[in-house]
């Protein structure tokens, strides 16, 4: 198992900078799908989303397994975990500005 320092942010800031790649996590965050069922919400080639899936793969937001001849895609949530830890250190800065507006806002409302 990786730790959260080994998870590259680059790359999975990347992977999810795709709207495609996006859904796809989304998809599979309720379980584990084959490729072809990954695959058939979207109008992609077999090709075009088995792409998608190696960049999600090189950035480690997922894992794959064979199960007969199938292969299965899984959420990788430590990836995301490691997102999030990064994200949340800036969440105190985006909750003072807002705090910031909304005191603005409310004192603009007053006659």
């Amino acid at each position: 198992m990786a730790t959260a320092d080994s998870y590259d942010l680059d790359r999975i800031f990347h992977a999810l900078a795709d709207p495609t790649r996006r859904s796809i996590l989304r998809q599979i965050a309720e379980g584990e799908h084959s490729i072809s069922a990954i695959a058939r919400p979207h109008d992609l080639t077999f090709a075009a989303i088995s792409k998608h899936l190696k960049v999600l793969e090189r950035a480690r937001l997922i894992g794959r397994r064979k199960d007969g001849s199938f292969q299965m895609i899984s959420l990788n949530p430590e990836a995301l975990k490691n997102a999030d830890r990064w994200l949340s250190y800036y969440q105190k800065f985006w909750n003072l500005r807002l705090e910031a507006l909304k005191d603005l806002l409310e004192r603009k409302e007053r006659p």
